[in-house]
């Protein structure tokens, strides 16, 4: 089983999950700041220092499931990782990820210090690993034509 990368894209902060052959996700925090460069360089060693060969990426379709102006966002950020990491990138709905972990952590998760720690952004990058991962590596992934 290849070892995977979850990834919350949000434009405060990445949250990231990793997954090994074992196949259990587990968040492993975010990277904070708007600066592209940046999140590339801090992807980058998680990548290398993980030995990361596919990357799951949230995808915020709307609840009618239409693709909407955050999900195009998204694309623009897969299309980068793609291009930087040469890498298999999956995307997976994200629908009610992030109320879902802010229901789980509770009500510290929406205090300012919690969302700065990078808690829920990480916490919703596993859930959406962990989604990947329950559906079979190709099941279940969104594909866009």
């Amino acid at each position: 089983m290849p070892n995977y990368l979850g990834v919350d894209y949000g434009t405060k902060r990445i949250g990231l999950a990793w997954a090994d052959e074992l196949g259990i996700a587990l968040p492993i925090g975010a990277i904070a700041g708007v600066e592209y460069s940046s999140h590339l360089e801090e992807l980058r060693k998680e990548i290398e220092q993980r030995d990361i060969d596919d990357l799951v990426v949230g995808y915020p379709l709307h609840m009618d499931g239409k693709v909407g102006k955050r999900a195009k966002e998204v694309d623009l950020f897969i299309d980068c990782l793609e291009k930087t990491f040469s890498l298999p990138v999956h995307r997976i709905d994200e629908r009610l990820t992030s109320l879902a972990v802010e229901e789980a952590i509770g009500k510290k998760a929406k205090t300012k210090k919690g969302k700065e720690s990078g808690k829920v952004d990480a916490a919703a990058a596993c859930l959406i690993l962990k989604d990947f991962l329950s559906r079979g590596s190709r099941e279940g992934m969104l594909s866009f034509s």
